[in-house]
C-alpha cells in the first residue's frame, strides 16, 4: 500500500473519531456575553416526590411528564458579569462576591426585562425562563433522589455529605452567594441546581397536572410565580430537586435569582 494511500485512511480514521467525540460530548453553546448552555434531551420522568422521601412536601404530588422536543439550559445561574453587560446595574445584596457570583434580588418581572434585552442583544427570541417541568427535569438528570446525587442523610443545616458535593446551602456556607460552578455538576453538566441562589421559573404556582403530561407550562393563572432549587442560609430540604416554593412576580429578595432556558 502507497505512503499517500495510507495517510489518507488515517486521515479519514482520524475524521471518524472526532466526529464520534463531538457527538458523544456535545459542546455547550456560548453566546455574546459568555451564558453557556447544555442540550437537554427530549424524554420522560417522574415529577415530584416520593412519599417516602425525607423532608417531603404535600404538593410535590409525583406525576409522568414528557417533553416532546429538546431544549438548551444555561449551566450557570445568570452571573452578576452577565447581568450587567445586559441591564448595566447589578442589584445584588452580595455585589461584592464578584463577577462570577450569581446575580440576585432580582424579581420574576427583572428577569423577564433581562431576557428581552438579550433576545433583542443577540437577534433571536429564543431566551426564556424555563418551565417547572423543564427546570427540574434537568436538575435531576436521570436521577431519583431527592438531590441529583443521592438522598438527604442529615437535615436543617447540619452538613450532608451529598449536599455538600453539588451544592451551596447553610450548612457550607456563611449566607453568601458563592461563584457558579465551584461544586460537581449534575450528569448533565449543570452547576448549582441545588443552592448558591434560589431561581425563577416561567410557571404561576399551583396544583400540579394529574396523571400522565406532555410539555406542561404550569396553570394559567396564580397569585405567584415559582422559584426552585434553594439558596444560602437554607435548611437541606429546600435544594431538593423537587422543592418548590412561590413569591410575587414583582418580589426581591437577597439570593432570589435565574438561569436561562433557550429554544433549540
Amino acid at each position: 500500500m502507497s505512503r499517500t494511500l495510507i495517510l489518507f485512511w488515517l486521515s479519514l480514521l482520524m475524521l471518524v473519531l472526532v466526529l464520534a467525540v463531538t457527538n458523544c460530548n456535545p459542546k455547550a453553546n456560548t453566546n455574546s456575553i459568555e451564558m453557556k448552555f447544555i442540550h437537554i434531551p427530549a424524554g420522560t420522568f417522574t415529577m415530584g416526590s416520593p412519599l417516602d422521601e425525607q423532608e417531603r412536601i404535600e404538593s410535590e404530588i409525583q406525576h409522568t411528564v414528557t417533553f416532546s422536543k429538546p431544549f438548551l439550559i444555561q449551566t450557570t445561574e445568570v452571573t452578576q458579569a452577565q447581568w450587567r453587560q445586559v441591564m448595566e446595574a447589578n442589584p445584588s445584596y452580595n455585589s461584592s462576591c464578584g463577577d462570577d457570583c450569581p446575580v440576585e434580588k432580582v424579581s420574576w418581572n427583572d428577569a423577564q426585562d433581562f431576557i428581552h434585552r438579550l433576545n433583542q442583544k443577540e437577534g433571536t427570541n429564543a431566551y426564556r425562563l424555563p418551565t417547572e417541568a423543564e427546570w427540574e427535569y434537568a436538575a435531576r438528570a436521570e436521577s431519583t433522589s431527592a438531590f441529583c446525587n443521592g438522598s438527604i442523610t442529615k437535615i436543617d443545616c447540619e452538613l450532608d455529605p451529598n449536599l455538600d458535593q453539588v451544592g451551596w446551602y447553610c450548612g457550607n456556607m456563611n449566607n453568601r452567594t458563592q461563584p457558579v460552578g465551584k461544586k460537581k455538576p449534575n450528569a448533565w453538566g449543570l452547576y448549582d441546581m441545588h443552592g448558591n441562589v434560589w431561581e425563577w421559573v416561567q410557571d404561576w404556582y399551583g396544583p400540579y397536572e394529574t396523571g400522565k403530561v406532555t410539555d406542561p407550562i404550569g396553570p394559567v393563572s396564580g397569585q405567584g410565580k415559582v422559584y426552585r432549587g434553594g439558596g444560602p442560609g437554607m435548611f437541606t430540604r429546600f435544594c431538593r430537586s423537587a422543592n418548590r416554593l412561590s413569591a410575587a412576580q414583582d418580589y426581591r429578595f437577597m439570593h432570589l435569582g435565574f438561569r436561562l432556558a433557550k429554544n433549540e
